[in-house]
C-alpha cells in the first residue's frame, strides 16, 4: 500500500480499511483497529470480519469493482453498534476501501418510531374493539332492551372520550416536541398559576375526599416560562397525585426558592408535588416519563390515563430548560419536583436562540 493511501487512511475520522485482491488486510486507520482488532494487517478479512452480509459484499466488489453499501453489526461492551460499511474499489491500488459509518441513533429512532406507532395501534384497537362490539349488540340482541341500550351507550361515550383523550394528547405531544427547543419569552407569575390549577381541580379532589394544601410562601414567583405550558404541567402532576395518591387523603404543592439550585447552578424554584398514597416502586421510577409507559397499566387505563402525560410533562420542562425529579417509597407517597430556572432576563444567545 502506499505512502499516500495510508496517509489518507490515517486522516479519515471514520473506521477504515483496505483489501488488497488477495483478500488480505494490508491497511486500517486508529479507529478501525479500535473497532476490529489490534492484529489485522495480512490476515484475510473473512477470519476478521466474519459477519456473512458484509463477507458476501466485499466478494461482489472485488468480482466486478461496482461500489455497494452493506452492514456491520458490533458490540462495545454497553450497547450494539449497527455501522453502514461503504465498499468501493480503488483501481490503481488493486484494492477496496472499506469506510464504517455508526447509524446506530438512526436505527434507534426507526426503532423508536416503530414502538410509537404499535404503542398508539394498541391503544387505540382496545376501545375501537369494544365499541364495534357494542354497536353490533345494539343492532342485534339488544335491539329493543332499554336498559342494555342505554348501559351500552354509557360504555360507548367512556371508550369514545377514551380514543379523544388519546387524540389530544398525541396532538399535544407534538406540539410541545416541535417547540422544545424554542425558549419561552413571556414573563409569568408561577404562584399565580398554581393557585389556579388548585381552584380548576378541587371538584376532583372532593370528589376523591382528598385535601389540597398549599405552601407558596408569602413572595410571589416570577419567572420566564410559557404559562399555559406550565399550566399543563401542573395540571397534570395535580391530578396525577390525585387520582394514584387518593388513599393518602391530601396533596401538597410547595414552593421552594433558591438561590442557587444544584441541579441548575442558578437561581431557581422548585414546586413539589406530593401525595401520601401507594407510592411507586423504585424500578418504575426512570421509566416514568416514556411515552405510554405505566406502572400500573390496569389501574391507568381504568383512571382515564393514556400514558403520555407525563412525557409531555418532561418535553415541556425541558423548553423551559428546567428539571422533573421523582421521589418514591412504597407505601410512603410519591413527591414530583419541577425544578425551574428564575432568571427573568434572557441572554443575546438565548433571545436569538
Amino acid at each position: 500500500m502506499s505512502q499516500a493511501l495510508s496517509d489518507i487512511l490515517a486522516a479519515l475520522p471514520l473506521p477504515a480499511l483496505v483489501i488488497d485482491g488477495g483478500e488480505r488486510i494490508i491497511g486500517a486507520n486508529a479507529e478501525a483497529r479500535t473497532l476490529i482488532g489490534q492484529g489485522i494487517d495480512g490476515r484475510n478479512f473473512v477470519t476478521m470480519l466474519r459477519q456473512p452480509g458484509l463477507i458476501d459484499t466485499i466478494e461482489a466488489v472485488l468480482r466486478d469493482s461496482r461500489p455497494r453499501v452493506a452492514q456491520y453489526l458490533s458490540n462495545d461492551g454497553v450497547q450494539d453498534t449497527t455501522f453502514q460499511v461503504t465498499v468501493r474499489a480503488l483501481p490503481d491500488q488493486d484494492a477496496l476501501l472499506l469506510c464504517f459509518m455508526d447509524v446506530t441513533h438512526l436505527e434507534q429512532a426507526g426503532q423508536m418510531r416503530r414502538d410509537f406507532v404499535a404503542n398508539v395501534s394498541h391503544e387505540l384497537r382496545t376501545p375501537l374493539t369494544a365499541l364495534m362490539g357494542f354497536i353490533e349488540t345494539l343492532r342485534g340482541p339488544a335491539r329493543e332492551d332499554a336498559a342494555a341500550r342505554d348501559r351500552f351507550l354509557d360504555i360507548m361515550e367512556g371508550e369514545a372520550g377514551r380514543m379523544n383523550r388519546l387524540v389530544g394528547d398525541l396532538l399535544s405531544l407534538s406540539r410541545v416536541e416541535g417547540d422544545e427547543r424554542v425558549r419561552p419569552r413571556d414573563r409569568v407569575n408561577l404562584t399565580d398559576i398554581l393557585a389556579s390549577v388548585l381552584r380548576t381541580l378541587k371538584h376532583l379532589a372532593e370528589e376523591a375526599e382528598v385535601t389540597l394544601e398549599q405552601d407558596f410562601g408569602e413572595t410571589p414567583v416570577e419567572l420566564i416560562g410559557d404559562p399555559d405550558q406550565l399550566m399543563q404541567v401542573f395540571t397534570n402532576l395535580v391530578e396525577n397525585a390525585i387520582k394514584y395518591g387518593a388513599s393518602g387523603k391530601r396533596v401538597t404543592v410547595r414552593i421552594e426558592l433558591t438561590e442557587r439550585d444544584p441541579a441548575l447552578r442558578a437561581p431557581g424554584v422548585r414546586v413539589h408535588v406530593i401525595d401520601y398514597g401507594p407510592g411507586i416502586d423504585a424500578i418504575h421510577l426512570p421509566r416514568l416519563t416514556e411515552r405510554f409507559y405505566r406502572a400500573d397499566s390496569h389501574r391507568s387505563r381504568a383512571l382515564g390515563g393514556t400514558g403520555l402525560g407525563l412525557a409531555i410533562v418532561k418535553h415541556i420542562i425541558n423548553r423551559h430548560r428546567g428539571r422533573l425529579r421523582v421521589e418514591s417509597d412504597l407505601g410512603k407517597g410519591a413527591q414530583f419536583t419541577v425544578v425551574l430556572p428564575t432568571e427573568t432576563t434572557l441572554s443575546a444567545t438565548e433571545s436569538d436562540a
